[in-house]
């Protein structure tokens, strides 16, 4: 006997839905955010092996950004006429001075140390001092800036103007040290209430002052 066509016949199994594929525009952006994964770890992992350690990287800062060292003056370092100088100026106001440094007295204004700017005032009215009240102002008129600047505020290869009207050119040699009308600073940034004072080796002065001291101390 021959079995019903319906049983011979094999049961098929139910296919399975078939995903659907991901639209083209998704896959391009999908291996676009791989490879720009995959590149941005390459280039992390590439700086970091290039990069020096902290300590290392500490020691290169310091290096590139640490000025050249200045001295600084001691406490009692200005001398007598500096500060004889520095105490014309009223400390509640702002100002900048270079004053001359104590061989810079003796040297180029022939002045010796006096007991206090009363004295040498007095002295000078009477006609019986040498004049050193009289030379300090003047001195003081072309060293002193109506700013208050520290050694690093001063601006270099730019010109200042004195109370009295100097031009003073600065700028600084290769070790650092501010250089005003080629007198080279011998220490900086002493503080005296708004004023800050630099010593300088030498004095500023016009040159018509500087001929009238010249002749003055000829004669």
């Amino acid at each position: 006997m021959h079995r019903p066509a319906a049983r011979r016949k094999r049961r098929l199994s139910p296919l399975r839905p078939r995903r659907p594929l991901p639209p083209p525009r998704l896959l391009a952006v999908t291996v676009a955010s791989v490879s720009t994964l995959l590149f941005l770890a390459l280039v992390l992992l590439s700086t970091s092996t290039s990069l020096p350690s902290p300590s290392r990287r500490l020691a290169i800062s310091g290096r590139r950004s640490s000025p050249a060292a200045r001295p600084r003056c001691g406490a009692a370092s200005l001398g007598e006429l500096s500060d004889a100088m520095v105490a014309m100026l009223p400390r509640d106001l702002p100002f900048t001075v270079f004053v001359p440094s104590p061989g810079s007295f003796r040297r180029v204004l022939k002045l010796q140390g006096r007991t206090s700017n009363a004295s040498a005032a007095a002295a000078d009215a009477e006609g019986g001092g040498d004049n050193t009240y009289a030379v300090l102002s003047r001195v003081l008129g072309f060293s002193t800036v109506p700013r208050r600047l520290l050694a690093a505020d001063v601006p270099p290869r730019q010109a200042l103007e004195s109370v009295s009207g100097l031009r003073m050119h600065v700028s600084r040699d290769a070790s650092g040290a501010l250089v005003v009308n080629g007198v080279r600073s011998e220490c900086v940034d002493v503080v005296r209430g708004e004023t800050v004072v630099h010593v300088v080796a030498g004095v500023l002065m016009d040159a018509e002052f500087e001929r009238s001291f010249a002749v003055g101390s000829d004669g």
